[in-house]
């Protein structure tokens, strides 16, 4: 008969994260994560077999995570082009409100972009939140362009707020997206 666990899936793969988010995914290996969950090593070896098993599954869990509160901000927000703004502030509040933060984050879509599993996964975030965005534009004509173009701001104005540090990355977020909006006012009418 197996021991139970005593440590769930999800409290681990969170505890995998933080190592990840707080040393870099380099810097997560069965002896850090060992030492910050108080599982052996042999333990975690066990669960995931690999260090890159185990980076995987931690990255999986994050995109179940984002996948999960996309879809909760989706369900909140007006479907309107005022709610996409609402949507896409909101998803930025996991960023923090220090640029070096999110520099690291940016070391996570490394290991998203260099595993096709995981870069299948943001592929699959990315036409959801797409469609989410289109319904905020009527769904219909040129919604879909108007939803890739307002994402593609978005992360723009991300990059620049890291450059910047200029306020909270959500006001900052905010009043990009409002002058994208501002500009395309004419086109959407």
């Amino acid at each position: 008969m197996p021991r139970p666990r005593t440590l769930s899936d999800e409290q681990l793969l969170s505890m995998v994260l933080d190592v990840i988010r707080s040393e870099g995914p380099d810097a997560a290996t069965f002896a850090a994560v060992s030492k910050a969950s108080g599982l052996s090593g042999s333990t975690l070896v066990q669960r995931f077999a690999t260090k890159a098993g185990m980076l995987r599954a931690a990255l999986l869990h994050a995109w179940d995570r984002l996948d999960a509160e996309t879809a909760r901000l989706a369900e909140l927000v007006a479907k309107t082009p005022e709610g996409g703004i609402a949507l896409l502030t909101g998803l930025s509040q996991d960023y923090g409100d220090n640029p070096a933060s999110y520099a690291e984050g940016l070391l996570l879509l490394r290991e998203d972009f260099r595993d096709p599993v995981l870069r299948a996964r943001g592929a699959a975030w990315g036409a959801a939140l797409t469609a989410a965005m289109a319904e905020r534009f009527g769904g219909q004509g040129q919604a879909q362009t108007i939803a890739r173009l307002m994402l593609s701001q978005w992360q723009g104005s991300l990059l620049w707020w890291g450059f910047s540090s200029e306020g909270a990355v959500a006001d900052y977020v905010e009043r990009e997206l409002r002058l994208f909006l501002a500009a395309l006012e004419p086109k959407l009418n």
